[in-house]
């Protein structure tokens, strides 16, 4: 109604008051609305701020934490949602803006889309190489299982363990494998039975169900929690067809609970009838042996050299006669050789001694035991010793006779 006298207001007022329209309105307390997210945000608060758009128009929005937590999907720009939510107003900007309280993709289900985002994820983070697999124990003494207490997988389990391999002691830990804890659960039993050391081979999974009870394997710190392990992990988490991120993490995937106690140990029937097999087999092959050892020794007893051991020794004998007759005749030669050669040096020498020539008729002159060549070298009066052939004489040199 028309009012001559206008009311004056604060822009806090009219803001509020606004805000007040815009709450009160059935429409706009609550309504679904589809569009594309744009200048999405996550604050560290937890909050989510973005944009949602069309072709023509945008709106401001935000996803308080406490809503937030519940999604299963990490939003992200360009993707399309239908968001359920209310209109109202922020009274300091003066802008209205949508305050979302639940998101699912359009198009996609939720689920589904967070499950292909944390593949994604983790694939890229390489958790799922094979490299990384570690191999399970052949003969594993401690078997730990982690699932539900009361659902048809614990008893499938232990019945398939008990009658593959009663020798190995169960280490059995119960959480729960649906809700809101059960992740937390599962992350936490594993972690317990690294630290304690309490298997050697882990089991965990549960039975069939939809996507949503299977969630729990399908969150991060479970994938974490596997990925950390040191103890080789089967997963086996609901029918044949179902896969969870548990599983491309884990060690091995079973099918079925009751498919990973198969894996878990051997078969305690088939290692007897093999032990047995192999048993007779080995005694086959070492009765064979023996009777081939036995062949030998008697062989080897009849031989010549163990009957007469001396005979060992003859040939060697016979040898070492032949090299001395070789070695005498050598030595033989040799000397014979050098006697000719000392011969001959003994005539060389002969033919070049002084004596020899002394032999002939000359003599030596000695002056102060200096052999005289030149009469030059003595003076009148001289002493002089002349050496024969035979015997020397002293004299004095009475004249010297010098030749022109």
């Amino acid at each position: 109604m028309y009012s001559p006298t206008p009311t004056v207001l604060t822009v806090s007022q009219l803001n509020n008051y606004v805000k007040t329209l815009l709450e009160n309105d059935d429409v706009l307390s609550m309504f679904f609305i589809t569009g594309e997210i744009s200048n999405f945000k996550r604050h560290t608060s937890g909050h989510l701020y973005m944009s949602l758009k069309d072709n023509n128009s945008i709106v401001r929005s935000v996803m308080f934490a406490s809503f937030a937590s519940r999604l299963r999907f990490e939003p992200s720009d360009g993707m399309k949602v239908i968001v359920r939510g209310r209109a109202s107003l922020y009274t300091r900007d003066g802008s209205y803006q949508l305050y979302i309280e639940d998101m699912q993709p359009d198009g996609v289900g939720a689920l589904s889309l967070a499950f292909e985002q944390l593949k994604e994820k983790l694939q890229k983070e390489g958790l799922f190489n094979e490299s990384l697999k570690k191999s399970l124990p052949p003969f594993p003494k401690k078997v730990g299982v982690i699932t539900s207490p009361t659902g048809a997988a614990v008893r499938d389990i232990l019945t398939v363990l008990k009658r593959r391999f009663p020798v190995a002691e169960v280490v059995f830990y119960p959480v729960t494998v649906g809700g809101g804890t059960a992740a937390a659960e599962i992350a936490l039993a594993i972690n317990i039975f690294n630290e304690k050391t309490a298997a050697d081979v882990l089991i965990i999974g549960r039975g069939g169900g939809s996507a949503e009870e299977l969630w729990a394997f399908n969150e991060e710190q479970v994938a974490r929690a596997i990925h950390m392990s040191k103890i080789p992990i089967i997963s086996a988490v609901g029918h044949e067809t179902d896969f969870t991120i548990s599983d491309f993490v884990a060690d091995h995937r079973a099918p079925t609970p009751s498919a990973a106690a198969e894996i878990a140990v051997p078969d305690i029937i088939e290692l007897k009838a093999f032990v047995s097999s192999n048993s007779m087999y080995m005694y086959r092959l070492l009765k064979e042996k023996l009777a081939a050892e036995k062949a030998k020794l008697e062989t080897l007893r009849k031989a010549r050299v163990l009957q007469s051991p001396l005979a060992l020794t003859d040939e060697g004998r016979q040898q070492i006669d032949e090299l001395f007759k070789k070695i005498m005749a050598l030595m033989e030669t040799k000397l014979s050789l050098e006697s000719e050669r000392l011969k001959g040096n003994c005539g060389r020498l002969s033919a070049l001694s002084p004596l020899a020539v002394m032999a002939r008729g000359y003599s030596i002159v000695y002056n102060e035991d200096k052999i005289i060549t030149d009469s030059h070298r003595l003076n009148s009066g001289s002493e002089i010793e002349i050496l024969f052939n035979k015997g020397s004489i002293l004299a004095l040199v009475k004249e010297i006779k010098n030749e022109q």
